[in-house]
């Protein structure tokens, strides 16, 4: 690597190890000595658990210890509001814990010499249940005489509820010439890490009870953990091995507090693995969402209103669900002025799986709706769908739905002109063009079309939340620097974090990568660098190492040696929502994207198939090309699988779907032929040499995109995803 680090494609800093075996992930860890956990799982969606016989579990050969919730000193959690027992089950201290709420509820540990004897062991305890009435419909659950899931936290199901209320919504569809109303269905999505949830714990030099498991942000991680064992949080250790995909699903913990239980009780390594079916019943999932949506517009074409209400699954707890939804409600009105809004946000107690954090974070569900009423009304205009979103697009100074305005710059309106001129789009054009004859009789069922969308998401938190990371750059040598040394506790989930770190501090120092010694997420000798999500890291920690680095730099030029320096960024302030209104300034900054899609359709047999998808992506600056290249490609696939493949189903809270042999997500054969990325640089000046965020951003506008396209070929509007063969068969009248 050069000195000019910022800006260039460098190869990935974990490459080799990843692609070699080298690096290890949780489930590779193994100690002397170590013993292994299995978890009993509630297996139903609502009981409460009367008794639980551990003897025979106990008795059985090579078990060490049975846990339940007896055992848990303080048996809650939760990344927002501790409401999830560790252990469902008599004799906790914590009211209503002896309830299941889901089917991945976890009722017992077995801790035994090996897997085997644990598993034997489990399959010996006996649980007497009593069912409770079941509530797996959102709406229904809202009702005042619906039971409640939590009585413990208030008379209703509903636990989230937001407001968004800009001018006058009554009265502005009087001054539409036009209306577009509809509902839309977007489904529950199973995030499908490569690396299942496991992890090692045991007590190190130290006395600590340290736990090394995936996740996405160690300080949060270890406080969560320290609450549920009754411990100060600096007893507890979090130390991330390589992890495999996280895409949000990492944030709520699901084997660290058995794991350090087990380890802190018996003084010696403790290791789990989950099964996918485990993985897929027992930890949160993209929220389910219901949207009814009421927009108008103008002859010429100006929106006017928009009428929107949002109902998300929030399945048995919390997790992030208040977050999630607030983003929707930010995000539901697009990247568009709009000046009289009126939207409800609610999520929902069920007892489905919870709704957690899912790349998007609430945004894909919105703009399917705002994206999908953008198209709608387009054609009603007769205008191009482009054009139509140009007019209406944010500008600097336009006011969002919270009622004020986006942090400038505002590109939106560049990120659509950028997706427009790769693709070549074309104005309106007739529906179903066809392709190439594949009948013998000369009639081709196959028929495409083309669709746009847009959107866009914050960067970083929200709400109020001081927005925090810290770094600590080390520069080693004597006349000149020869080795320099970055601690940041930033993880690394897959999407190249680390490498633009080092890329970020050897920029500032003016030496070469290859002297950048990274030591990261290890919550013992690191402080907090917030969570790898919310599209922050790139722009988080670069301004944390930029911000150490540069101060590292100074005391070097001052002849410190070594020169040492820790920094702790602090981003610009943001606002909660108000309660009745929603007036906010709720984020410190936004990221835009805009693409276009081609699709074919074969009308007899219903399959889809994504031709070509552009999509240009505003990241302000690309600290290193190839990676935002490779997160767009990554995102969109992801997303076409949300939109088309991903067909996650339950029945009365039971997943029917719990195998990636019944979950099909994308495989090669399954990709669109072409992903076009278009890197749009309109700098943040808040953010590291100008970036903005990108992890989330390419996977918000795919499946409207995709539903243009469907409607452009065929003439028919689908409203809920996915895009199956059967829903799109049903959408043209060739099956009921």
């Amino acid at each position: 690597m050069s000195e000019n680090s910022v800006g260039k494609s460098y190869t990935r800093i974990d490459a080799r190890g990843k692609v070699t075996g080298e690096t290890l992930y949780s489930g590779d860890l193994a100690m002397t000595g170590m013993l292994h956990l299995k978890t009993l799982f509630a297996e139903r969606p609502h009981a409460r658990v009367k008794a639980i016989h551990i003897e025979k579990a106990q008795a059985a050969k090579g078990v060490a210890a049975v846990y339940t919730a007896r055992d848990v000193p303080v048996n809650e959690y939760g990344l927002q509001i501790p409401d999830q027992p560790v252990l469902c089950g008599p004799g906790s201290s914590k009211p209503y814990t002896d309830i299941v709420r889901f089917i991945g509820d976890q009722v017992a540990v077995v801790i035994a010499n090996s897997e085997a004897e644990a598993d034997a062991a489990l399959k010996l305890i006996e649980v007497e249940y009593e069912d409770l009435p079941l509530l797996t419909d959102p709406v229904t659950a809202m009702r005042p005489d619906a039971p409640l899931l939590h009585p413990d936290r208030g008379d209703t199901n509903v636990c989230v509820h937001y407001k968004i209320r800009k001018g006058n919504v009554d009265e502005a569809p009087a001054k539409a010439d036009v209306i577009v109303e509809s509902e839309y269905h977007t489904p529950i999505q199973e995030h499908a890490y490569l690396q299942p949830e496991a992890g090692l714990a045991y007590i190190d030099s130290e006395g600590l009870i340290t736990v090394e498991s995936g996740g996405q942000w160690t300080h949060a991680d270890r406080e969560t953990i320290a609450h549920a064992l009754g411990l100060p949080n600096e007893k507890i250790r979090v130390i991330y091995p390589a992890i495999g995909g996280a895409f949000g699903g990492r944030e709520d913990l699901s084997v660290q507090i058995t794991l350090a239980l087990a380890a802190m009780k018996l003084r010696r390594p403790v290791k789990t693995i989950w099964s996918r079916r485990e993985s897929i019943i027992g930890h949160g999932k993209r929220h389910a969402v219901t949207l009814k949506a009421k927009w108008g517009a103008t002859k010429e074409g100006k929106l006017v209103a928009a009428e929107i209400e949002l109902i998300g699954d929030g399945g048995a707890y919390m997790y992030t669900s208040n977050k999630v939804l607030g983003n929707s409600a930010i995000t539901s009105t697009g990247p568009y002025f709009i000046p009289n809004v009126k939207t409800d946000v609610y999520g929902v107690y069920t007892n489905n799986l919870p709704g957690a954090a899912f790349r998007g974070f609430g945004a894909p569900q919105a703009l399917f709706m705002a994206e999908s009423q953008m198209n709608k009304l387009a054609e009603k205009l007769g205008m191009d769908a482009v054009e139509f979103r140009l007019k209406n697009a944010l500008k600097d100074g336009d006011t969002m739905g919270v009622g004020t305005p986006a942090p400038n710059p505002v590109s939106i309106i560049q990120c659509i002109e950028a997706a427009r001129d790769k693709f070549k789009w074309k104005k309106k054009r007739d529906h179903g063009q066809k392709t190439v004859d594949r009948k013998k009789n000369g009639q081709s069922s196959i028929v495409r079309g083309r669709g746009f969308a847009a959107g866009f998401k914050n960067v970083g938190f929200s709400f109020g939340y001081q927005e925090n990371c810290w770094a600590k750059v080390e520069i080693h040598g004597n006349g000149k620097m020869e080795r320099v040394v970055v601690h940041h506790a930033g993880a690394e989930v897959g999407q190249g974090t680390h490498t633009v770190m080092v890329q970020m501090a050897a920029h500032v120092l003016g030496i070469s990568a290859d002297k950048v010694e990274l030591r990261t997420s290890d919550s013992a000798t690191q402080e907090n660098p917030g969570s790898a999500s919310a599209s922050r890291l790139t722009f988080m920690a670069g301004n944390s190492i930029k911000g150490a680095a540069e101060s590292a730099l100074e005391k070097w030029k001052a002849e410190e040696r070594p020169a040492i320096a820790e920094f702790k960024y602090l981003a610009p302030r943001t606002t909660p929502f108000d309660k009745e209104t929603g007036y906010s300034m709720p984020n410190f900054q936004y990221a835009y994207v805009a693409q276009a899609a081609e699709v074919e359709v074969d009308t007899e047999t219903g399959h889809l198939r994504v031709i070509r998808l552009v999509s240009a992506d505003d990241v302000g600056k690309a600290i290193n090309p190839d990676l935002v290249i490779g997160q767009i490609e990554g995102a969109v696939v992801q997303a076409q699988g949300y939109a088309i493949l991903e067909d996650y189903k339950t029945k009365d809270g039971i997943v029917l779907t719990d195998q990636l042999s019944t979950y099909l997500i994308p495989t090669i054969l399954d990709i669109p032929d072409s992903v076009e990325s278009v890197i749009v640089e309109v700098p943040d000046p808040n953010g590291p040499w100008g970036a903005r965020g990108l992890g989330e951003l390419p996977f918000l506008p795919v499946a409207p995109a995709i539903a243009a396209a469907i409607h452009d070929a065929t003439g028919v509007w689908i409203n809920e995803l996915p895009f199956t063969p059967e829903r799109v068969l049903r959408a043209l009248g060739k099956i009921k």
